[in-house]
């Protein structure tokens, strides 16, 4: 590989996006005094966003997990009713849940009192498997209630989930919260769950620096969730509290930022889409695959560009709880020699979501494969011969990619010309 000297300026993985509007709103927030969790910023962000999705209602809260939170919970009750104060809305029942997906889709589960089953993965578009997903309701037929993440914005097989959930009678909580933009069959995603969600986080393809939304039909759910979020404060002359609350709504000063943001989700999705064709033209002729999505029924928002390695293009590496090893080979590497070269030259690369399944905090949770019960794993090393579950493999050969939009073309060749040095002979 000729010699390329690091960036100059750090060239990340997906950050904020500014572009003057977010400034005038929370400037407007700020002179008429505005800046609590009651606004126009507030009421524009769930007007526009529920437009935007398709949905009836919106609620501005003070982040994609709260958002995760409320849903479930509201879900919850609707299944088993209202719990007594300090039991859970979920307590003693289990969950389905995606399995590859950030912890804030499953924890808040775990808030209610409910067990997580993690439903393994497939390769098709790196989501939730109907075929694991069928096969978990033939074991526990009790269950009711299913969250499913769209990871790195790409849509899961909606329709195959959808109609699987009906039959056995569940809800569906969506997270959303990577997809904002991401179409199912020309529907936006946010549209699919009895409950879903957004995240408005710094990293996210609209960011308020925090701050979620849910979105919901039912005008009752967001009644209750509008309520529950201010410390579920009853409509009396003092401050009176019949069950239990929170303090998650949006902050008016946050809203400002993600109103001013909103209007350019189009031209973020355009660029990172431009992003994510560069990579798969750049990285032509390598053992590597770009994050799959379903071409002929999805439209991703391209959110993150992650590729995964072919196995027999895999170097030795061995993962434990927070270190790794590996060894270099000629013409083979793996995710961590990929990012290690990234970090050289001042770019930031990460791994794919490491599944819950092998999470300590969730190891003993079940965990449901295409092909039955799975088993947990203490770490991503798999002997030579031995059967990975889906989740796992991706996690052992996969990367997240420099997704900046930002990153201008030339970076972004620079940042291929150090991929393609990891496979030198």
């Amino acid at each position: 590989m000729k010699e390329i000297k690091p960036f100059a300026s750090k060239i990340w993985l997906s950050s904020p996006t500014m572009h003057g509007e977010e400034l005038k709103y929370m400037q407007e927030a700020y002179e008429t005094n505005w800046m609590s969790t009651v606004g126009k910023n507030i009421n524009e962000v769930e007007r526009i966003t529920a437009e935007k999705v398709g949905r009836k209602y919106c609620v501005g809260l003070s982040s994609g997990t709260a958002a995760l939170h409320l849903a479930i919970k509201v879900c919850g009750e609707k299944l088993y009713g209202q719990p007594k104060v300090g039991h859970g809305a979920l307590e003693g029942h289990k969950v389905f849940c995606s399995d590859m997906t950030f912890d804030a889709t499953a924890n808040p589960i775990a808030y209610e009192g409910g067990e997580a089953v993690f439903i393994d993965t497939e390769y098709d578009t790196w989501n939730m498997d109907p075929v694991a997903l069928e096969k978990a309701f033939e074991i526990y037929p009790e269950v009711k209630l299913v969250v499913i993440a769209h990871l790195y914005g790409v849509p899961g097989k909606v329709d195959e989930i959808k109609a699987i959930c009906d039959r056995h009678g569940a809800l569906i909580v969506e997270d959303a919260a990577e997809s904002l933009g991401a179409t199912y069959k020309g529907i936006q995603t946010g549209m699919f769950g009895t409950v879903s969600i957004l995240s408005a986080n710094g990293n996210k393809i609209i960011t308020g620096s925090s701050g979620g939304m849910l979105l919901t039909d039912d005008e009752e759910v967001m009644n209750k969730v509008k309520k529950w979020s201010t410390q579920s404060r009853e409509d009396a002359p003092w401050y009176q509290h019949e069950e239990l609350g929170y303090n998650y709504r949006m902050s008016n000063v946050i809203a400002g930022v993600i109103r001013g943001q909103l209007p350019y989700l189009e031209e973020h999705i355009a660029q990172k889409k431009a992003i994510f064709e560069r990579y798969k033209a750049g990285l032509q002729g390598l053992p590597v695959r770009m994050n799959p999505f379903d071409e002929e029924n999805s439209v991703p928002n391209y959110w993150l560009s992650c590729l995964i390695i072919d196995e027999s293009a895999m170097c030795k590496q061995v993962r434990g709880e927070k270190e790794v090893l590996y060894i270099s080979e000629p013409g083979k590497t793996c995710p961590t020699e990929i990012l290690d070269a990234l970090a050289k030259y001042n770019a930031e690369g990460r791994p794919i979501w490491k599944p819950m399944h092998m999470q300590p905090i969730y190891r003993m949770h079940p965990f449901i494969t295409a092909q039955g019960n799975g088993r947990a794993r203490t770490n991503a090393y798999i002997d030579e011969g031995a059967v990975a579950d889906v989740g796992m493999d991706i996690f052992r050969r996969g990367l997240c990619l420099p997704s900046d939009n930002k990153m201008t073309a030339e970076q972004q060749d620079v940042v291929i010309e150090i991929i393609r040095g990891c496979f030198d002979e």
